[in-house]
């Protein structure tokens, strides 16, 4: 075995000979992504600099923020925890890629990226006063201690499958809420449209990523795909209290099945998954269980959606307890 591939130690011997094989792919799309990339801080965009006087743009920003709906608060506090999973990805990458090898470059730097965004959300919450932020930070604490671990059976193509889908989902979730908030407080909003551009440049890639797995191993990167694919296991769904929170999101229109739905549809359609040809007949029994998904994640979004025609009533410790009901 090479020493590039004894850096690799997760997945079959088939696996890690494609996941070295991709290595020079890697760094080209590495590259590729620093051409494109906007390197912004969590401080141009909320400055706490001791040489700056910033206590009326602060008093304004609460102002403002205290027009957020609890829906809202709901669903950036929902993805505040999101990101400040962080240190489970990056775990979780360096366990499945390795630690010395353009993988790991990519790592590290999509780490240094992605840990900006938890960064500016706190920045805001914080100064915003919108939450209790006791409770939040609780809520974190439980959500950072308690793991996250997903079943994926030590196989690399997962791990790529997963991130492909889970960035494209991250990315429209905070879309999704900055628009939602953008008619009360200006400020969140372009937090939110950076760290969603972000999250669009690293879905290109994990994506890029995945479909050269497709194009070295297709039934390989099948079977993983389907492991994966039907049901997206979010960062932080172990954490209490995230169901409902979810729930909340999903009838504020923000963030759902339906969203879900329409990311493996264009993953999909972006991998040609349907004119795979040149199977083998399980990698071919895995292109039509694939093909089958979008049609029942709409059953399970159409399902949701008759069963939610009437009000509920949620509460949340880091709102305060105030009774949403949607």
């Amino acid at each position: 075995m090479s020493s590039a591939a004894l850096r690799q130690t997760f997945g079959t011997p088939d696996q890690i000979a494609v996941m070295v094989d991709l290595e020079t792919f890697v760094e080209e799309q590495t590259a590729e992504h620093l051409e494109r990339r906007n390197l912004w801080f969590p401080n141009d965009l909320l400055s706490a600099d001791a040489e700056r006087e910033n206590s009326a743009e602060i008093a304004e920003l609460r102002e403002a923020a205290r027009g957020l709906p609890d829906a809202a608060r709901v669903a950036l506090a929902l993805n505040l925890l999101t990101e400040e999973g962080l240190p489970h990805f990056h775990r979780l990458i360096a366990t499945h890629l390795g630690n010395e090898s353009p993988w790991s470059t990519w790592n590290n730097l999509w780490t240094a990226e992605e840990d900006r965004h938890g960064c500016a959300m706190r920045d805001y919450v914080r100064e915003a006063r919108i939450f209790n932020m006791g409770a939040l930070e609780r809520m974190q604490y439980r959500y950072i201690e308690s793991g996250f671990n997903p079943d994926w059976q030590q196989d690399p193509y997962r791990l790529l499958a997963y991130t492909s889908l889970q960035e494209r989902a991250t990315q429209v979730a905070h879309a999704n809420t900055a628009r939602h908030c953008s008619q009360y407080e200006s400020r969140i909003q372009r937090i939110l449209a950076h760290i969603a551009g972000d999250e669009s440049r690293h879905y290109a890639f994990y994506r890029a990523a995945f479909g050269g797995i497709l194009n070295r191993d297709p039934n390989g990167a099948l079977y993983s795909l389907l492991k994966v694919m039907p049901a997206l296991a979010m960062p932080g769904h172990s954490m209490p209290g995230y169901d409902h929170m979810s729930d909340v999101v999903r009838r504020a229109d923000i963030y759902g099945p339906r969203n879900y739905q329409r990311i493996v549809e264009e993953l999909i359609e972006h991998w040609g998954i349907a004119a795979l040809t040149g199977l083998s007949a399980a990698g071919r029994e895995c292109q039509e269980k694939l093909m089958k998904i979008p049609a029942r994640l709409a059953r399970m979004a159409d399902y949701l959606e008759a069963k939610a025609t009437g009000l509920r009533h949620f509460s949340f410790d880091f709102i305060y307890d105030r009774t949403i009901t949607i």
